[in-house]
């Protein structure tokens, strides 16, 4: 399957509709040499969420609805995606005051389903929130992660058995980060 902001980080992408909250995430600005915040302007915007849609229609084995952005989208977009970047660091800030729509039906399984709702930025909030909730109720958001590298921006799912990953690559961002320590360490004086 194919997750436009994820893949382009060479990043394995979370399992289901969680990997629509994970490429979200992804479309900022990222990796060595930076690529760009696709969320900076309406055309590179829009060709991320139709391909994203798609990819989730394909995931979550639900309708495709599509979605156009406007110029006023970008910026409450970009501010959701940052509450959602809050969230995943479980950092504790108060995240921005957000109405949106989610519809719950009753299926034919008898199990209630929540849909997203709205158009534009709203539907895609509304669909992530969708995907979140889902994956907190089956113990799968704990798994979403914020690599731990503060010059790395990119949103990985972790596979290890005991949950225990803090990069997204251990051999790119960990090598780094440990080395930035270890020689930090050693230009420190001893006490």
């Amino acid at each position: 399957m194919e997750w436009p902001a994820t893949t382009r980080g060479a990043l394995t992408p979370a399992p289901g509709g969680l990997a629509f909250v994970q490429d979200l995430l992804n479309t900022v600005a990222m990796g060595k040499p930076r690529m760009p915040d696709l969320l900076d302007d309406l055309d590179a915007a829009q060709q991320w969420l139709d391909a994203a849609l798609a990819s989730w229609t394909r995931a979550a084995g639900r309708p495709h609805t599509p979605v156009t952005l406007d110029g006023r989208d970008l910026e409450k977009l970009r501010a959701f995606r940052t509450d959602l970047q809050r969230a995943v660091r479980a950092d504790g800030a108060e995240p921005a005051p957000l109405t949106t729509t989610v519809t719950l039906r009753l299926g034919p399984d008898g199990r209630i389903h929540a849909d997203p709702h709205g158009t534009g930025w709203q539907r895609v909030a509304s669909l992530s929130l969708v995907e979140t909730y889902e994956a907190q109720r089956t113990d799968l958001w704990r798994r979403l992660k914020s690599c731990r590298n503060d010059r790395c921006a990119a949103a990985f799912y972790d596979r290890s058995r005991n949950n225990s990953g803090v990069w997204h690559d251990v051999h790119t961002c960990g090598n780094a980060a440990n080395l930035r320590a270890s020689r930090a360490r050693r230009a420190s004086p001893s006490a």
